[in-house]
């Protein structure tokens, strides 16, 4: 399954999201990253506005594809052309709350997933996910034996 989210939309959701933009865009990015991960999905998420210097257009975060609206048109617009350009548009998930662009999306045979319910299904993703064990040294080394390793320090039988 793959998932067309309106990005803007989706934020929306979220009260404040307006206030700090950026910050609010990172935080929409992890959560569907890690609702990928969980689901094994493809996931573009189209933002409104011009790209981010940190995030730009066509990048990937952590596995999620960043598009935003062509110069002087709108996210819903590319979603449209996203759909439309598709060989198999029944595998694409919009998700919008957007009445218009969920009844275009809809006609061109992709599934339509309001905004709420995307993120009750990200709370429930995240409810699944493994707990994330402790990073350990991929050696089962300290700092000290790696550092002995590259030379950086004396061999123990080399003190004395």
């Amino acid at each position: 399954m793959a998932y067309i989210i309106d990005g803007n939309n989706v934020m929306g959701q979220t009260p404040g999201w307006h206030r700090d933009k950026p910050k609010a865009c990172r935080n929409l990015l992890e959560q569907v990253a890690a609702f990928a991960r969980v689901v094994r999905a493809r996931i573009t998420v189209v933002f409104d506005g011009a790209p981010s210097a940190l995030i730009p257009d066509g990048s990937a975060f952590r596995g999620v594809k960043v598009l935003y609206a062509d110069r002087g048109s709108d996210a819903d617009s590319k979603i449209v052309r996203i759909v439309e350009s598709s060989s198999d548009p029944r595998g694409l998930t919009v998700v919008t709350s957007d009445r218009h662009l969920a009844f275009i999306a809809h006609s061109r045979g992709a599934a339509v997933l309001r905004s709420g319910e995307f993120r009750r299904k990200m709370s429930e993703a995240a409810s699944l996910a493994p707990v994330p064990k402790p990073e350990q040294d991929p050696a089962g080394q300290n700092t000290e034996e790696w550092l002995r390793y590259f030379g950086f320090l004396p061999d123990d039988d080399e003190v004395g």
